[in-house]
């Protein structure tokens, strides 16, 4: 990188040079200081830029993954309902957006300025405030964190994740839901109970300053958090029509396991952004190999997700389950996403197979007490994700028992009431279920108007 200072760094052989033997040492010492000031400032100014890009990078991986979900649920869902959960995936991400500008971010990030709590004591809700962005055209003087990266790039990153705990709601309560409730419901997740949970770790809050909690990228922050709201949704929404039926569990296919297939392995490319950018630094050698390392064991917890649903279906079902592996690839994946970094090659596949078998037992499991996730979201972001909290006690030597269990309850317990009375309070003032015979066309045309494939459905 070029710098106006690098050319001080030829000042002190070139003094030797054209001085005297008695004025050499005295010109090579009065330079010293200029080489060592101009080294330091580029040193820093590259520890910068690579921060930086490295949350713009991960952030663009992370909003592809948006695409990744909305694909896996047109996939997964009935074809007269597809058209809805592409608008929901593009309105829920937008939405999100305003958000955490408005609200979410200052909330999570308040440095110090919280409302109720401070570091010494704990922080429980962060500052009120809109995101502020450095001015433009800043030089380092006036950067806010010089040292570190751009309040941009970081403010950039960290939305992409808000975006990622409504897109798991959207899945498990599809086909039945009304558009705006939903859409409210996700003002309220991704502007109030995603960020003051996520300040209370990665804001320096009291579940990481007075429990010592551990999670590298957000098992629990993101994964869990989306889990719980989804169930709470599940319960007070209720199943679709026809679904359990004279105690029977009722198959009800995707339209499409290409689309959800395709977004599988787009969710699972974002994810390298996800776990990789959390390492939050790129400015040295050694935060380098960890990046690379966090990519390897996030791909060897995908593949071992994937093979342990694969095995297993075939050995319950005497046939491989498509949407089993695909979901069992991303169980992998939440569960690595809380220690991506401390695992071997050999612990991270073990612990993506772990998530991958949860899978397999937990979608029957959520059946058999008749609660309707259409897309398999809870197994595998709620379950996996208390899973891969627990899983860091294995790899990281930092861990402990208490610091693990009791913020997996704390986080559980307050996202859950605070989405089950916000879901009851949506049912009570506009309702949150379509009508019986919308349902039954579908909701492309009862709540849009428009199909997903109107040359195949039948009017």
């Amino acid at each position: 990188m070029t710098n106006w200072k690098t050319p001080l760094r030829g000042l002190a052989p070139l003094a030797c040079l054209m001085a005297g033997p008695a004025f050499a040492q005295e010109a090579a010492e009065a330079a010293e200081p200029a080489v060592l000031e101009a080294g330091i400032a580029a040193a820093t100014d590259t520890a910068f830029i690579l921060n930086t890009l490295l949350f713009l990078i991960g952030g663009f991986l992370v909003f592809w993954m948006a695409a990744g979900f909305a694909m896996l649920e047109a996939g997964l869902v009935r074809s007269k309902n597809v058209a809805m959960q592409c608008m929901k995936n593009v309105a829920l991400f937008s939405l999100a957006g305003i958000m955490y500008y408005l609200i979410g971010y200052n909330l999570m990030y308040p440095l110090g300025n919280w409302s109720i709590g401070s570091d010494e004591t704990g922080g429980y809700i962060g500052a009120f405030g809109v995101a502020v962005m450095e001015a433009v055209g800043i030089g380092r003087d006036a950067a806010d964190d010089y040292g570190y990266a751009a309040t941009s790039g970081d403010f950039f990153f960290q939305l992409m994740f808000a975006a990622t705990t409504a897109s798991i709601v959207s899945g498990t309560l599809a086909e039945r839901i009304k558009l705006w409730p939903f859409l409210i419901f996700t003002i309220v997740l991704t502007g109030l109970i995603y960020p003051i949970q996520a300040s209370w770790k990665w804001g320096g809050g009291f579940l990481d300053s007075q429990w010592g909690f551990l999670d590298f990228a957000g098992s629990t922050v993101v994964h869990s958090v989306g889990g719980w709201a989804a169930l709470a949704g599940a319960l007070v929404l209720g199943a679709r029509a026809g679904k359990f039926k004279d105690g029977r569990v009722i198959p009800m296919p995707g339209s499409n396991l290409a689309l959800a297939t395709l977004g599988t392995f787009i969710l699972w490319m974002g994810w390298f952004g996800f776990n990789g950018a959390s390492q939050l630094a790129m400015g040295t050698v050694g935060d380098v190999a960890d990046i690379g390392r966090i990519f390897a064991n996030t791909n060897a917890a995908a593949a071992g997700g994937a093979v342990a649903a694969l095995v297993f279906t075939q050995l319950l079902y005497k046939k491989p389950d498509i949407t089993m592996v695909l979901n069992g690839a991303l169980a992998g994946l939440v569960s690595i996403t809380a220690e991506p970094l401390t695992p071997t090659l050999g612990a991270a596949t073990l612990i993506g197979a772990v998530g991958g078998v949860i899978v397999v037992f937990a979608v029957p499991m959520l059946d058999r007490m008749k609660i309707d996730d259409v897309v398999g979201a809870i197994p595998v972001h709620l379950f996996c994700g208390i899973w891969g909290t627990i899983a860091v006690l294995f790899t990281n030597p930092d861990a402990t028992l208490a610091g693990q269990i009791v913020p997996i309850v704390i986080v559980g317990i307050f996202t859950f009431v605070v989405s089950l009375v916000v879901w009851m309070v949506l049912k009570a003032v506009m309702g949150i279920r379509v009508g019986e015979e919308a349902e039954v066309t579908g909701l492309d045309m009862a709540e849009l108007g428009m199909e997903a494939y109107p040359d195949f459905t039948p009017s």
